[in-house]
């Protein structure tokens, strides 16, 4: 349970991003009269990757890490990257495009030790699996509305209570003077409820069930297709996720030819088409990430789906490798 002190209800997880990043860097900055050093990861979301290179034009020195192939970044990774004036790092929970899970608690740890703030955005991870904001030590944290079922245009920001921040807009004391306007009451309730009916579903084994829907999905892909490769930690990662590389094919066939049958997206559902930032950075090629799809089950996904899915993928993949 929260305090509702600590929680800004936003128009969804981008603009918690922004004020998360924008809101305590800036803050920081003010605190030492300079602004610092800010580490993130390579493979976030662009909703964090760009506010944060607008920190870097601002004045603040970023590292993006790039994690092991596996797409988990260790602790070493983060320890050696910490400077004397580092003041935040935004590593978010789970993957969006490969579903990893980042041990963040460890790493909460390494940035307490050198007093870096940490935040993450949680929306993919958020409602999939049980974890409490304190006990991973996550100073901020985004949540989005849509991403478990509620409805579009709401998200959140939670906060370590005390935590130095500025707003981004000006007009209202609303929401502790983080963010002005009226409240959406409307869509903070669906989203309230949507959260309420995703954690009674952790509860009666939703999780267990989509573990068995991936792993017929995999095991099915792996009878058709035996070398494809799975992108990311596949013991690290959400239960209903799976990216995977299917070597020897145009990946524009493959989308192309798949699209009728299967929906499936080679990155984030945001993306403009480009091959997946995520992808290159844990060591797929332009033509291996132009060649991945990404599929995700969801909570009225059926077992003869994952049959179909298996069907209409394999055959589309041995048509394309004998044309």
């Amino acid at each position: 349970e929260i305090d509702p002190n600590r929680v800004v209800f936003t128009s969804g997880a981008t603009e918690a991003n922004n004020l998360a990043l924008l809101g305590h860097a800036r803050a920081r900055a003010l605190a030492v009269g300079r602004p610092g050093h800010v580490i993130t990861l390579a493979t976030e979301h662009h909703a964090v990757l760009d506010p944060i290179r607008q920190l870097q034009r601002e004045g603040f020195r970023i590292t993006e890490l790039k994690p092991d192939c596996d797409g988990l970044l260790s602790v070493r990774q983060l320890s050696d990257a910490i400077q004397k004036d580092t003041i935040l790092a935004s590593l978010m929970l789970a993957n969006n495009e490969i579903g990893v899970v980042q041990p963040l608690a460890a790493l909460a740890e390494v940035c307490h030790e050198h007093d870096v703030s940490l935040h993450s955005d949680a929306a993919q991870a958020f409602g999939q699996f049980p974890f409490s904001i304190d006990e991973l030590g996550i100073d901020l944290m985004t949540l989005s509305g849509h991403k478990i079922y509620g409805p579009k245009g709401v998200g959140a920001l939670v906060m370590k209570q005390g935590l130095h921040m500025v707003p981004l807009q000006w007009g209202g004391g609303q929401e502790n003077g983080l963010r002005p306007g009226t409240i959406p009451v409307p869509l903070v309730v669906g989203f309230v409820k949507a959260a309420e009916l995703a954690f009674q579903g952790i509860n009666n084994g939703r999780q267990e069930d989509f573990l068995v829907l991936r792993n017929k999905l995999l095991q099915g892909l792996r009878a058709e297709v035996a070398d494809l490769i799975i992108n990311g930690s596949l013991e690290c990662r959400l239960a209903h996720n799976l990216n995977i590389t299917i070597p020897l094919v145009n990946g524009r066939d493959l989308h192309r030819s798949l699209r009728p049958f299967v929906t499936c997206t080679s990155g984030s559902a945001c993306a403009s088409g480009e091959p997946s930032h995520v992808l290159r950075a844990i060591g797929r090629n332009t033509q291996e990430a132009e060649a991945s799809i990404r599929l995700s089950l969801g909570r009225k996904t059926t077992l003869e789906e994952v049959d179909q899915a298996v069907m209409y993928i394999s055959q589309v993949v041995r048509q394309l490798r004998h044309r």
